[in-house]
């Protein structure tokens, strides 16, 4: 299957994973995801759930984005849906949690392979 240039129109489950890795966008999605798992604690400290939302607002933000460079260039833009999607990403990091957590390390060991971009 082809990997995409652009996230779909509607979203989908997995939908940064079906992007081709070489685009901007999906570099700079990745990041972001990894930004926001990151000051979550890490994604492997997450809930499946808590992934899931990650996701979500990735792509609520995203398409806020898409609305706001159509507003900026004269493009259509409903004000309405723009609203409605600033509201559903902040219900969404509310529930993540908008302060960063530390992230378990584990021993020494685990530290240093995490320091040397290692897995633990």
């Amino acid at each position: 299957m082809a990997k995409q240039d652009t996230p779909p129109e509607r979203y989908q489950v997995g939908f940064i994973s079906s992007l081709d890795a070489r685009t901007a966008i999906a570099q700079s999605l990745m990041l972001r995801y990894k930004a926001m798992t990151d000051d979550l604690g890490g994604s492997v400290s997450l809930s499946y759930a808590q992934r899931c939302l990650a996701e979500r607002a990735l792509f609520i933000e995203f398409w806020i984005q898409r609305q706001e460079q159509a507003l900026a260039t004269g493009s259509e833009f409903d004000a309405g849906k723009w609203t409605q999607a600033v509201n559903s990403l902040q219900g969404i990091l509310s529930k993540l949690g908008l302060e960063r957590r530390q992230r378990d390390i584990g021993d020494l060991a685990d530290y240093l392979a995490l320091v040397n971009g290692k897995t633990a």
